[in-house]
Protein backbone atom coordinates (compact mmCIF):
# COMPACT_ATOMS: atom_id res chain seq x y z
CA UNK A 1 0.00 0.00 0.00
CA UNK A 2 1.58 3.14 -1.05
CA UNK A 3 2.01 6.03 1.61
CA UNK A 4 -0.24 9.18 1.90
CA UNK A 5 0.82 11.92 1.48
CA UNK A 6 -0.36 15.75 1.91
CA UNK A 7 -1.59 16.31 -1.37
CA UNK A 8 -3.47 12.82 -1.11
CA UNK A 9 -4.79 14.54 2.30
CA UNK A 10 -6.26 17.13 0.35
CA UNK A 11 -7.35 15.38 -2.52
CA UNK A 12 -9.61 13.42 0.13
CA UNK A 13 -10.85 15.77 2.68
CA UNK A 14 -10.73 19.19 0.77
CA UNK A 15 -8.71 20.65 3.24
CA UNK A 16 -4.54 21.43 3.70
CA UNK A 17 -3.37 18.86 6.17
CA UNK A 18 -1.07 20.75 8.92
CA UNK A 19 1.91 19.38 10.37
CA UNK A 20 1.98 18.63 14.00
CA UNK A 21 4.14 21.32 14.90
CA UNK A 22 1.24 23.67 13.63
CA UNK A 23 -1.07 21.72 15.57
CA UNK A 24 0.20 22.39 18.56
CA UNK A 25 1.37 26.18 18.13
CA UNK A 26 -2.51 26.38 17.37
CA UNK A 27 -3.63 24.40 20.82
CA UNK A 28 -1.23 26.52 22.72
CA UNK A 29 -2.48 29.78 21.37
CA UNK A 30 -6.09 28.80 22.32
CA UNK A 31 -4.53 27.83 25.92
CA UNK A 32 -2.79 31.01 26.28
CA UNK A 33 -6.17 33.10 25.31
CA UNK A 34 -8.25 31.29 27.82
CA UNK A 35 -5.13 31.81 30.33
CA UNK A 36 -5.20 35.41 29.54
CA UNK A 37 -9.06 35.93 29.87
CA UNK A 38 -9.34 34.05 33.07
CA UNK A 39 -6.40 36.48 34.45
CA UNK A 40 -7.90 39.51 33.03
CA UNK A 41 -11.43 37.88 35.07
CA UNK A 42 -9.46 37.86 38.36
CA UNK A 43 -8.04 41.32 38.18
CA UNK A 44 -11.51 42.50 37.38
CA UNK A 45 -12.70 40.68 40.15
CA UNK A 46 -9.64 41.53 42.93
CA UNK A 47 -10.84 45.11 41.74
CA UNK A 48 -14.20 45.11 42.69
CA UNK A 49 -13.50 43.14 45.76
CA UNK A 50 -10.66 45.87 46.96
CA UNK A 51 -13.53 48.57 46.24
CA UNK A 52 -15.82 46.94 48.09
CA UNK A 53 -13.39 46.38 50.98
CA UNK A 54 -12.59 50.18 50.53
CA UNK A 55 -16.59 51.61 50.57
CA UNK A 56 -16.81 48.92 53.34
CA UNK A 57 -13.81 50.09 55.82
CA UNK A 58 -13.61 53.16 54.65
CA UNK A 59 -16.28 54.99 53.20
CA UNK A 60 -19.43 53.59 55.32
CA UNK A 61 -17.19 55.78 58.02
CA UNK A 62 -17.15 58.86 56.26
CA UNK A 63 -20.43 59.10 55.66
CA UNK A 64 -21.80 57.65 59.36
CA UNK A 65 -19.44 60.16 60.75
CA UNK A 66 -20.54 63.15 58.99
CA UNK A 67 -24.32 62.04 59.90
CA UNK A 68 -23.34 61.54 63.62
CA UNK A 69 -21.71 65.07 63.26
CA UNK A 70 -24.84 66.40 62.00
CA UNK A 71 -26.81 64.94 64.67
CA UNK A 72 -24.11 65.58 67.20
CA UNK A 73 -24.82 69.73 66.53
CA UNK A 74 -28.55 69.33 66.65
CA UNK A 75 -28.27 67.82 70.19
CA UNK A 76 -26.05 70.67 71.21
CA UNK A 77 -27.90 73.01 69.96
CA UNK A 78 -31.14 72.13 71.44
CA UNK A 79 -29.07 72.12 74.84
CA UNK A 80 -27.84 75.52 74.17
CA UNK A 81 -31.58 76.81 73.44
CA UNK A 82 -32.54 75.07 76.81
CA UNK A 83 -35.45 72.43 74.60
CA UNK A 84 -36.10 69.06 76.64
CA UNK A 85 -36.89 66.46 75.96
CA UNK A 86 -39.93 65.06 73.70
CA UNK A 87 -41.39 63.26 76.72
CA UNK A 88 -41.23 66.59 79.09
CA UNK A 89 -38.58 68.38 81.77
CA UNK A 90 -36.08 65.53 83.20
CA UNK A 91 -36.33 63.28 80.27
CA UNK A 92 -33.92 62.34 77.78
CA UNK A 93 -35.53 61.50 74.37
CA UNK A 94 -35.25 63.75 71.58
CA UNK A 95 -35.78 63.13 67.75
CA UNK A 96 -31.55 64.22 67.77
CA UNK A 97 -30.12 61.80 70.19
CA UNK A 98 -29.92 61.52 74.31
CA UNK A 99 -26.67 62.73 74.76
CA UNK A 100 -22.78 61.39 73.97
CA UNK A 101 -20.30 58.91 74.98
CA UNK A 102 -16.71 59.31 76.31
CA UNK A 103 -14.40 56.56 76.72
CA UNK A 104 -10.86 58.15 76.82
CA UNK A 105 -9.09 54.69 76.10
CA UNK A 106 -10.85 54.24 73.14
CA UNK A 107 -9.58 57.48 71.82
CA UNK A 108 -10.40 61.25 71.25
CA UNK A 109 -14.11 62.71 70.78
CA UNK A 110 -17.73 61.84 71.70
CA UNK A 111 -20.34 59.44 70.50
CA UNK A 112 -23.54 60.20 69.80
CA UNK A 113 -26.15 57.87 71.63
CA UNK A 114 -29.06 57.71 70.22
CA UNK A 115 -32.24 54.93 71.39
CA UNK A 116 -32.43 51.57 69.31
CA UNK A 117 -29.80 49.20 68.05
CA UNK A 118 -30.99 48.59 64.90
CA UNK A 119 -28.71 48.88 61.53
CA UNK A 120 -30.78 51.58 60.63
CA UNK A 121 -29.61 53.71 64.06
CA UNK A 122 -26.28 52.17 64.46
CA UNK A 123 -25.17 52.60 60.54
CA UNK A 124 -24.88 56.71 61.47
CA UNK A 125 -21.71 56.02 63.27
CA UNK A 126 -23.34 56.48 66.87
CA UNK A 127 -24.07 53.95 69.79
CA UNK A 128 -27.60 53.22 70.55
CA UNK A 129 -29.16 52.30 74.27
CA UNK A 130 -31.16 48.76 74.03
CA UNK A 131 -34.83 48.57 73.64
CA UNK A 132 -35.31 44.97 72.91
CA UNK A 133 -34.55 41.93 73.99
CA UNK A 134 -33.49 44.07 76.96
CA UNK A 135 -34.77 47.57 77.70
CA UNK A 136 -32.12 49.44 79.03
CA UNK A 137 -32.57 51.87 82.01
CA UNK A 138 -31.59 55.33 81.07
CA UNK A 139 -29.12 56.98 83.40
CA UNK A 140 -31.46 60.15 84.17
CA UNK A 141 -34.46 57.88 85.61
CA UNK A 142 -32.60 57.64 88.71
CA UNK A 143 -33.45 54.10 88.95
CA UNK A 144 -30.84 51.07 89.45
CA UNK A 145 -30.01 49.36 86.61
CA UNK A 146 -28.37 48.86 83.43
CA UNK A 147 -27.29 51.68 80.58
CA UNK A 148 -27.39 48.72 78.05
CA UNK A 149 -25.38 49.99 74.62
CA UNK A 150 -24.48 48.44 71.41
CA UNK A 151 -22.38 49.60 68.51
CA UNK A 152 -20.42 49.02 65.47
CA UNK A 153 -16.71 47.81 65.63
CA UNK A 154 -15.54 48.09 62.12
CA UNK A 155 -17.49 50.26 59.20
CA UNK A 156 -20.21 52.67 59.76
CA UNK A 157 -18.04 55.10 61.92
CA UNK A 158 -16.58 51.97 63.64
CA UNK A 159 -17.47 53.60 67.05
CA UNK A 160 -16.52 50.86 69.09
CA UNK A 161 -13.58 49.93 66.87
CA UNK A 162 -11.02 49.91 69.60
CA UNK A 163 -13.12 48.70 72.41
CA UNK A 164 -10.37 45.87 73.59
CA UNK A 165 -8.50 49.16 74.69
CA UNK A 166 -10.25 49.33 77.32
CA UNK A 167 -8.84 48.28 80.83
CA UNK A 168 -10.53 47.38 84.43
CA UNK A 169 -10.67 50.99 86.54
CA UNK A 170 -11.13 53.17 83.46
CA UNK A 171 -13.46 55.91 83.27
CA UNK A 172 -16.63 55.77 80.80
CA UNK A 173 -18.78 59.38 80.84
CA UNK A 174 -21.72 59.97 79.45
CA UNK A 175 -22.67 63.15 79.11
CA UNK A 176 -26.55 64.59 79.27
CA UNK A 177 -27.36 68.59 79.06
CA UNK A 178 -27.20 68.62 82.71
CA UNK A 179 -25.19 66.36 84.04
CA UNK A 180 -21.63 64.16 83.72
CA UNK A 181 -22.27 60.46 85.02
CA UNK A 182 -19.04 59.00 85.71
CA UNK A 183 -18.33 55.29 85.72
CA UNK A 184 -15.83 52.98 86.01
CA UNK A 185 -14.94 50.14 84.50
CA UNK A 186 -15.15 46.71 86.67
CA UNK A 187 -15.43 43.83 84.36
CA UNK A 188 -14.67 42.68 80.55
CA UNK A 189 -15.49 39.60 78.60
CA UNK A 190 -13.49 39.24 75.08
CA UNK A 191 -16.29 36.56 73.87
CA UNK A 192 -19.57 35.52 74.26
CA UNK A 193 -22.33 34.19 72.24
CA UNK A 194 -24.16 37.16 70.45
CA UNK A 195 -27.29 35.35 71.56
CA UNK A 196 -26.14 35.98 75.18
CA UNK A 197 -28.86 38.88 76.65
CA UNK A 198 -27.97 38.16 80.32
CA UNK A 199 -24.94 40.30 79.75
CA UNK A 200 -27.61 43.15 79.43
CA UNK A 201 -29.58 42.48 82.76
CA UNK A 202 -30.19 45.13 85.12
CA UNK A 203 -27.84 42.96 87.10
CA UNK A 204 -25.55 41.74 85.17
CA UNK A 205 -24.89 38.96 86.64
CA UNK A 206 -22.11 36.84 84.59
CA UNK A 207 -19.98 40.48 85.53
CA UNK A 208 -19.55 38.94 89.23
CA UNK A 209 -22.41 41.39 90.39
CA UNK A 210 -25.15 40.20 92.66
CA UNK A 211 -27.23 42.97 93.49
CA UNK A 212 -29.19 46.00 91.79
CA UNK A 213 -26.88 49.03 90.99
CA UNK A 214 -26.41 51.64 88.35
CA UNK A 215 -24.17 50.07 85.52
CA UNK A 216 -23.68 50.70 82.02
CA UNK A 217 -22.64 47.67 79.31
CA UNK A 218 -20.53 48.54 76.08
CA UNK A 219 -21.40 45.45 73.38
CA UNK A 220 -19.93 45.47 69.77
CA UNK A 221 -19.23 42.25 67.56
CA UNK A 222 -15.78 40.85 68.03
CA UNK A 223 -13.63 39.45 66.27
CA UNK A 224 -13.28 42.55 64.30
CA UNK A 225 -14.51 42.53 61.40
CA UNK A 226 -16.70 39.88 61.60
CA UNK A 227 -20.11 39.13 63.71
CA UNK A 228 -19.67 35.63 65.26
CA UNK A 229 -19.37 36.42 68.51
CA UNK A 230 -19.89 39.63 71.12
CA UNK A 231 -16.97 41.06 73.40
CA UNK A 232 -18.81 43.41 76.64
CA UNK A 233 -17.00 46.23 78.61
CA UNK A 234 -19.21 46.85 81.98
CA UNK A 235 -18.83 49.73 84.25
CA UNK A 236 -20.67 51.18 87.27
CA UNK A 237 -21.52 54.48 88.48
CA UNK A 238 -19.38 56.33 91.04
CA UNK A 239 -20.61 60.20 90.71
CA UNK A 240 -22.61 62.22 88.91
CA UNK A 241 -21.60 66.04 88.38
CA UNK A 242 -23.50 68.97 87.45
CA UNK A 243 -22.81 70.48 84.34
CA UNK A 244 -21.86 74.12 84.98
CA UNK A 245 -22.09 77.39 82.42
CA UNK A 246 -18.92 76.33 80.58
CA UNK A 247 -19.72 72.87 80.19
CA UNK A 248 -16.23 71.84 81.82
CA UNK A 249 -15.40 68.02 81.69
CA UNK A 250 -14.89 66.15 84.83
CA UNK A 251 -11.34 65.30 85.46
CA UNK A 252 -11.16 61.77 83.95
CA UNK A 253 -11.70 63.32 80.84
CA UNK A 254 -9.42 66.34 81.03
Amino acid sequence: MAATTDTDHEEHTGAPGRPPAARRRGSGRVLARAVSVFGELLITAGLVLGLFVVYSLWWTNVMADRAADEQGDKVRDNWAQDRVGSDGPGTLDTKAGIGFLHVPAMGDGDILVEKGTSMKVLNDGVAGYYTDPVKATLPTSGKAGNFSLAAHRDGHGAKFHNIHKIEKGDPIVFETKDKWYVYKVYGILPETSKYNVDVLGAVPKESGKTKAGHYITLTTCTPVYTSKYRYVVWGELVRTEKVDGERTPPEELR
